[in-house]
């Protein structure tokens, strides 16, 4: 093969690789975009006026467990990372400014199934901590999932950590220890 026969097929291959990568870069700022938007539409719903926008602040408290905060004008949305039963439990808890919780929602876990699992889809255990204000404990006030105590208390750590988060609460004080 002579060396004129490769050229158009290289250059198709250079024009064909900058095209894709140029795609790529556009589409990479659109998915950003798209999941920003996704992002603000959950956290809307976790406080009481459904805010549109959120301002991501940044956290250098001393609670490990908080992984970011995001800021509305009537309160905060705070990711927060707990142990569970069998790995990392991550939620998103909204509290209004006054420290009331508004909103519980599980992002990602890893739960035994038919179990601790249940932590994210039975909304009768998420709604429990609607109106407290970090001091809900497992057997008092709060109701465990049924064979899923580890992963109850974890939830209601990391809850308990977002309210302390907002209302100054030492986390020393017990409003955020494991109980038992």
């Amino acid at each position: 093969m002579k060396t004129k026969d490769l050229i158009a097929p290289i250059v198709a291959l250079a024009v064909a690789a900058a095209v894709l990568l140029g795609a790529s870069a556009a589409l990479g700022s659109v998915a950003e975009q798209s999941e920003t938007a996704a992002q603000n539409e959950i956290m809307g719903y976790m406080l009481p006026s459904r805010p549109a926008s959120f301002t991501e602040e940044p956290y250098d408290g001393e609670d490990e467990s908080i992984r970011r905060v995001f800021k509305a004008e009537d309160g905060y949305v705070i990711e927060v990372e707990t142990a569970g039963y069998v790995g990392p439990i991550t939620l998103w808890v909204g509290v209004t400014n006054d420290g009331q919780v508004s909103g519980v929602t599980v992002r990602d876990h890893q739960e035994t199934f038919g179990l601790g699992r249940g932590a994210q889809t039975e909304w009768p255990f998420l709604i429990q901590f609607l109106d407290t204000a970090g001091e809900a404990a497992v057997g008092d006030g709060i109701d465990a999932l049924t064979g899923a105590t580890v992963t109850s208390k974890a939830v209601t750590r990391a809850v308990n950590s977002a309210a302390a988060y907002v209302t100054g609460a030492d986390v020393s004080s017990g409003a955020t220890e494991w109980e038992g």
